[in-house]
């Protein structure tokens, strides 16, 4: 299956790799040029302008779109829709605000042209060798998708979850438990820095990780964080709000739902910036580790 990638971010440029892994044809296309030139030494096809990467896609075309969320996206899609054509299907699979996916969805399909929402998880890792995917679309539209989704997944990983904007609305609240998780590592592992013993928090991590009730592969990256770092003296404890625990603190109050952990823990992130705490670098590492999310060194 021919498809077209735009934005060879961290997510995108392995995301591309996967689906060419898979056998299926990527035209990949990057605003700056130099990523397209690198991913074409991988073996994909790249595209310097947006024509000629519509161009070189069969119809109806599959653009599949990794770009931050907000603005970038609502450009893109300015730019993209006068080269379509009716029945062409654009993805979005970004972390994008699930109220601008249906505004989207309203003002691309009023010209007869398909949009899906694709929540991505699994980081970077996720993305080249088997991601999680929350999928947002009208049923014939997920058919015609459905076998490179399926491909680009670890087993079960994927989902479609209903009308257009559930995806990114799945996703959004998957982020949010990340939100919470993440935090109660960070404040256990702070206990134990603050305790009277000496301990090894690499191994600590590793016996966690081996039969108990908090294994994980987030316990698994803790415990690759602190191999490079061992009291993580390197980074500082700032911790970076990508939004989307805010959309999902914003929603629960909308719902009238109680969600002090997921509310607690984006406080926190923002607190992180005001002192410095252990753990915050907690956060901050484990962030890095599964996202490639920068971390603000000492």
């Amino acid at each position: 299956m021919k498809i077209g990638l735009i934005g060879l971010g961290k997510m995108g440029y392995n995301l591309a790799l996967n689906l060419h892994d898979n056998n299926h044809e990527v035209i990949a296309y990057n605003r700056s040029p130099e990523k397209t030139k690198n991913i074409e030494k991988e073996g994909l096809t790249g595209a310097y302008s947006l024509e000629e990467l519509v161009g070189k896609l069969d119809k109806p075309r599959v653009i599949w779109m990794m770009l931050t969320a907000g603005e970038v996206v609502d450009q893109m899609i300015g730019n993209l829709l006068p080269l379509l054509d009716k029945g062409d299907i654009l993805i979005d699979g970004g972390n994008s605000n699930y109220h601008d996916t249906l505004r989207r969805y309203d003002q691309i399909k009023a010209l007869g042209i398909n949009f899906v929402d694709v929540g991505t998880s699994g980081g970077i890792d996720g993305a080249r060798n088997g991601a999680c995917m929350m999928i947002g679309a009208e049923d014939q539209v997920f058919k015609v998708i459905e076998p490179f989704i399926k491909t680009s997944c670890v087993e079960n990983g994927y989902l479609h979850t209903g009308a257009n904007g559930s995806g990114h609305y799945v996703k959004m609240v998957h982020n949010g438990i990340e939100y919470g998780m993440l935090q109660a590592m960070a404040e256990g592992f702070e206990i134990l820095e603050k305790s009277r013993f000496d301990l090894n928090y690499e191994l600590v991590a590793k016996v966690w990780n081996n039969g108990s009730v908090i294994r994980g592969w987030l316990m698994e990256l803790m415990e690759q964080a602190f191999k490079k770092d061992p009291n993580l003296d390197l980074i500082k404890g700032e911790v970076r709000s990508s939004g989307e625990g805010l959309w999902t603190v914003q929603e629960a109050l909308d719902l009238q739902i109680p969600a002090h952990v997921i509310t607690s823990s984006l406080f926190t992130r923002y607190r992180s910036f005001q002192q410095d705490t252990f753990s915050g670098k907690v956060i901050a590492a484990l962030r890095n580790e599964f996202g490639g999310h920068d971390v603000t060194k000492n």
